[in-house]
């Protein structure tokens, strides 16, 4: 519950066909509830002709009251909406197979208080990240998954979304494929990461095959899951320079470190209700 007698801090994200008036409609209605605007950010997409606002505000209103302010507004613009307060964690469950890296720095800073998200639960198809989740004092969940056992597999990976009220999903390095029914009912809110700066090096041991090709830059991709593989909604790359004096293995470490801070950057911008979707593209106010 919070108390309407001390200022709350919401974040308002919308979205809507674009046209004249939004920005002083939404700001209108914010005043109303006796909101202060502490930051506003918007955008206007050329190509889609989608308009997209994120607005942080404090008020000693409650949310039900914010909310009833700004209904009349988000009906005449048709708008997708939502409001979050700023200090929510979003509940969030992480799933990996064997590679410890990127899990460990999502949890890492989920405990040192950077990444805004709780985690309940942790997936794997493996057993080999027991023990760090054990080390987290996080419940460690074994989910084999073979190919006549998915169906069962997802289904009790739904259930585990379902007990836990999962706002999100994030695959860190699970190398799983998930069915195109799971995708479907996850769309946006699951976050993946993929080993290379897409689209390139797709498949098994993609620096293997950059460092064959002999790049100059190799990275990192995080995008939201969708039912073409690794063709979701990109949220964030990061790339880094190589030369031909390292080997594989240099670009394999390398690689993980930037595995790790471009998924967790992600995640971050989507618990902090920074992400918003436009089609096969994110606009992200950061």
């Amino acid at each position: 519950m919070i108390d309407s007698t001390l200022p709350a801090s919401f974040v308002v994200t919308l979205s809507c066909p674009d046209r004249p008036g939004i920005v002083h409609a939404v700001a209108g209605a914010l005043l109303e509830a006796g909101c202060n605007i502490a930051d506003s950010q918007q955008y206007g997409s050329p190509t889609t002709g989608n308009f997209f606002m994120r607005v942080e505000a404090t008020t000693s209103s409650t949310q039900d009251g914010l909310a009833a302010a700004l209904e009349p507004v988000a009906a005449e613009f048709g708008m997708n909406w939502e409001i979050n307060p700023v200090d929510r964690k979003l509940r969030t469950l992480i799933m990996g197979s064997k590679d410890a890296h990127c899990l460990n720095d999502l949890l890492f800073q989920q405990r040192s208080g950077t990444l805004p998200i709780e985690v309940p639960a942790i997936v794997s198809n493996h057993r080999d990240l027991e023990g760090l989740a054990e080390f987290y004092g996080i419940p460690f969940h074994h989910i084999p998954v073979t190919a006549d056992t998915k169906p069962q597999a997802e289904a009790q990976l739904l259930g585990l979304i379902k007990e836990h009220d999962i706002e999100l999903t994030v695959l860190a390095r699970y190398m799983q494929v998930l069915s195109n029914e799971l995708c479907t009912q996850l769309s946006g809110k699951a976050i993946n990461i993929h080993h290379s700066f897409l689209p390139s090096f797709k498949g098994a041991k993609p620096y293997h095959q950059a460092h064959a090709r002999g790049v100059k830059l190799i990275g990192a991709t995080a995008h939201y899951v969708t039912a073409d593989l690794d063709e979701g909604p990109i949220i964030e790359q990061e790339v880094i320079r190589v030369d031909h004096a390292r080997t594989a293995a240099q670009f394999v470490q390398m690689g993980r470190d930037v595995e790790g801070r471009t998924l967790a950057q992600a995640v971050q911008w989507h618990a902090e209700h920074r992400v918003l979707l436009d089609g096969t593209r994110t606009v992200v106010f950061n």
